[in-house]
């Protein structure tokens, strides 16, 4: 492997020239995101757990603000501003109210800013500013108390609300508030519904909705309103599993009577290399299309490690709201991208299970855990320095688009949000193995971007791909997912065909199969409540089944499934209809 050292200083300027104008159009011109969110995400601090080091980003409130928006997430110690909800910078608030929030809530009125966060066993305050960027923030007196997961929401005629709940056996209850008098809360609570993990299938404990022994917990509730209509959202059945998402609650009223939607859940995201789109927030974004930011799980060093994705959000013509997960950790055309926003680029992935070779590698964690689509197996070099490189070869050409980067925290032993972590790195491509370009370039970069994604300024068709690591800010180079995206040069998979489709015996479950499909990568599985309501879909790797428990026994379902690999998608299957 050749490095960069003793590079012809002449040449060494010229390119650096080239790959930073390269690096500056990537960075500007991007039209497109790949979930998990690239933000700076802080080490977490819990008391309780302080030798245990672990990056967190979880229970986002995303608001709009004087066209802009801002994204609160649990113990950040601080927030992020976007202005177009793509690219994200930190804000550290000059009032420190931040430290250890938990499960945060936020409203815009009129020209303030409102924030509130979780505290389960003590008092709460209100904070608000008209200053955000600035972070000058104020506290009303502390007169909420004991709220765990809280929700804020202040109706069109003035009115306020506080929802709240995180338990496997209270429900969801709300408090109206007085903003006259300091937001004091209402004498009266009401309480509005809970799970039922015994009709509704997917809101079951533990991974894949295994558990039979313990209850699912109901959280994270969230509030939008939308033409008349209260879309009461919460999260179920817990964070750290596969099939953490949320669902929604519909009511004339913000006080209820609440009726439970038949599509639920609404933001779904169980297959995949990242899984969980549960405990979010829904915000209006530019042009009027919603979206819906949701906490992901990674749940190797703790429970609680975990990132943010980023849905389109829509409500069908029956007032249905349903977040669209589809290929939810592809590239997809960025919130401000007219005409496109949120929809699927088509670029496949180049790299799944693809040959890969590395400068080193650590006992048990080998360089093929980069290529599985897991975001819980990792590579993991036996140094980190700049002599460290990964090699993947596609084993044929394809046009590449996008590169995603996902480091990951192994043994790092940081905490808190710490100053000056930046990551460096190569990327080239070559079609022979032996004549390289450059890709990416991030020699020049010093901000801290653990899920990088890169979108290229001009695609280019290669069939190697090659990253060498130049910084890492952690002790040890680690990475979970090097994801090349873009077009192969080959056919798309035919129809799948033998699909069938069993009601099991447990009406919450349904055995889904099909025949193995030439060609194939992997497939998609898609059901919903109508034949043009598909709205839930279930990426599956390295198998032609699936257990599927996510459904409510009263209703009947429609199915298809679709075939892809790194030329693209096949045909669906027509819809089966399952009662």
């Amino acid at each position: 492997m050749q490095t960069y050292v003793g590079v012809n200083k002449v040449l060494q300027a010229v390119v650096a020239v080239f790959c930073i104008t390269t690096a500056q159009a990537q960075d500007t011109q991007s039209e497109t995101y790949c979930n998990p969110l690239n933000i700076d995400y802080t080490y977490a601090v819990y008391d309780a757990h302080k030798d245990i080091s672990y990056r967190s980003g979880a229970d986002p409130a995303v608001v709009e603000f004087r066209n802009e928006y801002y994204m609160f997430v649990t113990r950040s110690m601080g927030y992020w501003h976007s202005k177009d909800l793509q690219h994200w910078n930190f804000i550290s608030p000059e009032k420190w109210y931040f430290q250890g929030s938990n499960a945060p809530a936020a409203f815009n009125y009129k020209d303030s800013v409102l924030y509130v966060a979780g505290d389960p066993s003590g008092s709460m305050s209100i904070l608000y500013t008209d200053d955000p960027k600035k972070g000058n923030w104020k506290a009303t007196p502390a007169i909420l108390n004991d709220l765990q997961d809280p929700a804020l929401f202040i109706d069109d005629d003035g009115q306020a609300y506080m929802y709240w709940g995180s338990s496997n056996t209270y429900p969801l209850r709300v408090k109206k508030l007085d903003k006259e008098h300091r937001f004091k809360p209402s004498e009266e609570t009401v309480e509005l519904f809970t799970l039922h993990g015994d009709k509704h299938g997917w809101e079951r404990f533990g991974e894949n909705h295994s558990d039979t022994v313990l209850a699912g917990y109901m959280e994270g509730a969230w509030m939008t309103k939308r033409r008349g209509k209260y879309y009461l959202q919460y999260a179920a059945p817990g964070t750290e599993f596969n099939v953490y998402g949320d669902g929604v609650y519909i009511s004339d009223s913000p006080l209820g009577p609440f009726t439970y939607a038949p599509n639920n859940p609404v933001s779904y995201k169980p297959g995949g290399f990242m899984n969980g789109a549960g405990h979010g927030s829904t915000v209006e974004g530019p042009a009027g299309q919603y979206w819906h930011f949701g906490s992901a799980t990674v749940s190797v060093n703790m429970n609680w490690e975990r990132r943010i994705s980023m849905f389109p959000t829509y409500f069908d013509k029956d007032g249905l709201m349903y977040m669209n997960t589809y290929f939810g950790d592809y590239p997809h055309y960025a919130p401000a991208v007219p005409g496109k926003m949120g929809e699927f680029t088509g670029w496949m992935l180049l790299s799944y299970q693809k040959p890969v070779k590395a400068s080193s590698s650590l006992q048990g964690f080998k360089p093929e855990n980069m290529v599985d689509e897991n975001v819980k197996s990792f590579w993991v070099a036996a140094k980190n320095n700049d002599q460290q490189w990964v090699q993947v070869d596609l084993q044929s050409p394809g046009k590449v688009y996008a590169i995603q980067v996902n480091y990951h925290d192994y043994k790092s032993d940081l905490y808190g949000k710490v100053p000056g972590l930046h990551h460096r790195y190569l990327i080239e491509g070559s079609r022979d193995g032996e004549t390289w370009q450059t890709l990416v370039d991030r020699e020049d970069n010093y901000k801290d971007v653990p899920n990088d994604y890169v979108e290229l300024a001009t695609p280019q068709t290669v069939r190697y791909i090659r990253f060498q690591s130049l910084h890492a800010p952690t002790p040890n180079l680690a990475i979970s997912g090097l994801r090349v995206f873009g077009h192969g040069l080959g056919k798309a998979p035919s129809r799948v065909k033998g699909v069938q489709v069993k009601r099991l015996a447990d009406r919450r479950d349904a055995l889904i199969t099909w025949d193995k499909q030439p060609r194939a990568q992997g497939y998609n599985v898609l059901w919903g409540i109508a034949p043009d309501k598909l709205y839930n879909s279930w990426m599956v790797y390295g198998d032609h089944s699936l257990n599927l428990k996510s459904l409510s026994v009263d209703q009947a379902y429609y199915f298809a499934v679709e075939a892809f690999n790194e030329s693209g998608v096949s045909d669906r299957t027509k819809t089966i209809k399952a009662e």
